[in-house]
């Protein structure tokens, strides 16, 4: 008898074992799904966050314009992504410079599903960048037409080099963990060819002395909101970048956190030591270059260094707001200091400081080389597609449209109708 029980015990403990390490399998890839699907919200919660920076930074003639820019450019991303963009960036990739399947993806496992879901708020944020830097003077349908080849080719492309497994950029260590280049850096210099091709906005240079003109934003107050969503949403974009509920995510949100407060701090230290204004809008921006700046190396730093890349990113983005000025580029919500320039030092950071291997030459070589790619690829790409759709259909809305303020020229609607109700009984 006890030969007997021992025999069915040797059949059954092992199918008892497999049922519940099947059972725990499917427990941690609900979670890891759960956790995607609740990330890819907060990312996808940043739309708020930009159309609300960017709409209290520009004039109220124009905030309609801004919302409906920010609205659209979304829901196109995140179509063109699915049908084009995503096979690029993740499908099969034989030469190392993009992917060749995946296009239009159905009938593939729940993770791809999953995984789509999450790339497709990365997209979509990409092509948001420009938007803001362009603002007041932009054709709605020009803006539309190029945010959709942004999304479908060149960020996508990129992409691939970086988070494709047989990416050139991947197979060399480049590290990039949730896209300070990949994502930030190529929509900030995308942001810096649309507003080369496309000129400053009127009055913003003085005709004779080229000095600038401040043109104040309608509601800071808005602009605040939305630097604060758009930090809450950072979160998920760091920590979501993990793909899986794991123990690293405390770490990784800590060091987002951290180099958010120190950019902002690194702003203000920087204004004070030179003696200037310490703006509201400047310290929004620091914050969101502290965000940028540590999103490549969030999952590879010590604390201590997170804060440091966050504070040195802050400290950047007023003299290079500045640099703009000089070269008589007018950014509106200044998107190219805090995407561009603060996503290739976070990059470059995210080399120097590689913890328990900092300061390797071969890896911040490596960044530098993928940096300058990410730079050559994003801004000579935009700057062919702009300057064809200027040609074919015009960037610029006409100087009158311009004055009268792009929501009732674009959009045959107001934000203020009161406002614009008095405004044109003066005229």
């Amino acid at each position: 008898m006890k030969r007997i029980t021992l025999l069915c015990a040797g059949f059954v403990l092992p199918v008892i074992s497999s049922s519940a390490f099947a059972g725990d399998q499917e427990v941690t890839l609900n979670m890891n799904t759960l956790w995607v699907v609740t990330a890819s919200v907060l990312v996808f919660f940043m739309q708020a966050g930009f159309a609300l920076l960017e709409s209290g930074s520009t004039r109220a003639k124009n905030s309609i314009n801004v919302m409906m820019k920010n609205f659209i450019d979304v829901c196109m991303a995140t179509l063109v992504f699915w049908t084009v963009g995503y096979g690029l960036m993740f499908g099969e990739s034989t030469t190392g410079w993009f992917g060749t399947s995946d296009f239009m993806l159905n009938q593939a496992s729940q993770h791809d599903y999953t995984m789509l879901l999450f790339q497709s708020m990365f997209a979509a944020t990409a092509a948001t960048i420009v938007s803001g830097a362009i603002a007041e003077r932009t054709k709605f349908t020009s803006y539309i037409i190029c945010a959709i080849v942004v999304t479908a080719i060149i960020y996508p492309i990129y992409g691939s080099w970086v988070w494709n497994s047989n990416g050139w950029l991947a197979q060399k260590g480049f590290t990039d963990f949730a896209g300070s280049t990949v994502v930030h850096s190529v929509g900030g210099w995308c942001a810096l060819a649309a507003a080369i091709v496309i000129g400053p906005r009127l009055g913003r240079f003085d005709r004779t002395t080229g000095e600038a003109r401040e043109i104040p934003g309608h509601n800071l107050s808005l602009v605040a909101l939305g630097g604060f969503i758009l930090w809450m949403g950072w979160f998920g974009f760091n920590a979501g970048s993990t793909l899986e509920a794991n123990q690293s995510l405390g770490s990784i949100a800590l060091n987002t956190h951290l180099a958010a407060c120190a950019g902002a701090v690194g702003t203000v230290v920087y204004c004070i030591l030179g003696r200037q204004p310490i703006l509201l809008t400047s310290c929004v921006n620091g914050a969101l270059g502290g965000l940028v700046g540590i999103t490549a190396g969030c999952a590879t730093m010590d604390p201590q260094y997170a804060i440091l890349t966050g504070f040195i990113a802050g400290i950047l983005i007023v003299p290079s707001t500045k640099l703009l000025l000089a070269f008589k580029i007018d950014d509106v919500v200044g998107a190219i200091p805090v995407h561009g320039i603060g996503g290739a030092w976070g990059t470059i950071a995210a080399g120097l400081f590689y913890q328990n291997d900092m300061f390797n030459a071969e890896r911040i070589i490596t960044q530098f080389a993928g940096v300058g790619a990410g730079f050559v690829w994003a801004f000579f790409a935009s700057l062919i597609l702009f300057h064809l759709v200027n040609l074919a259909i015009g960037m610029r809305v006409d100087s009158e449209h311009e004055q009268r303020g792009l929501d009732f020229t674009e959009h045959h609607e107001v934000g203020y109708p009161e406002f614009h109700q008095l405004t044109q009984n003066f005229k």
